[in-house]
């Protein structure tokens, strides 16, 4: 199974809705393109939320980071939403859960970008 991004607004943060698998090729891909287009396009708050995504290789694990460093990079901020068991475990494992901003439901995930 692909992975599908379905991208909405709310308050001014942009969320990017990830299902499927983020892995080396066209998920890592993708993501990829989202996140730099929304940067491009002036949009410096990101949420990525993937509460759909049940993998993630380890060149989904540097597209993420990648991700996030652009975003810091370009005067912006990239957070994570509603990881599954297995996602939060890896980040755990790899010690990237400290350097991601995590949060667990979606309107304080928002209301965490209005205030930073």
């Amino acid at each position: 199974m692909s992975m599908k991004i379905t991208t909405r607004q709310v308050d001014g943060v942009t969320i990017l809705d990830l299902s499927g698998r983020i892995t080396l090729g066209e998920g890592s891909v993708l993501l990829r393109d989202a996140v730099r287009d929304l940067l491009a396009k002036g949009s410096k708050h990101i949420l990525l939320n993937l509460g759909d995504v049940n993998y993630i290789d380890s060149s989904g694990i540097g597209e993420l980071v990648s991700a996030y460093t652009t975003a810091r990079n370009q005067g912006g901020e990239l957070k994570l939403l509603n990881l599954t068991k297995k996602v939060h475990d890896l980040l755990q494992i790899t010690k990237l859960y400290t350097v991601f901003d995590v949060k667990d439901d979606e309107a304080s995930a928002i209301a965490s970008f209005t205030r930073s």
